[in-house]
């Protein structure tokens, strides 16, 4: 039987400088996240994004979802999968 590669649990959250990933606080993580999803809609405009969504979330995350695109990130590009 082979083995499988088994990874460490990422306990904090990571951050890439010159290429190497390194421990960040959660404001430093969340931060960048949010400048790389600014830097793409003010480049490219909102059309560029968009947001998945789960089907078996509540109404209200799926709700909360839709205005984050819609009002945060300026598309309309949401798909909650409900098809299903």
């Amino acid at each position: 039987m082979r083995s499988r590669k088994t990874y460490p649990r990422l306990k904090h959250p990571l951050v890439r400088d010159g290429g190497q990933l390194r421990e960040a606080s959660w404001d430093e993580a969340l931060d960048r996240a949010a400048g790389g999803l600014r830097e793409v809609r003010d480049a490219h405009g909102g059309r560029a994004l968009g947001i998945f969504s789960c089907s078996k979330s509540t109404n209200e995350m799926n709700y909360a979802a839709q205005k984050l695109a819609r009002a945060v990130l300026g598309t309309n590009n949401i798909d909650s999968c409900n098809r299903t």
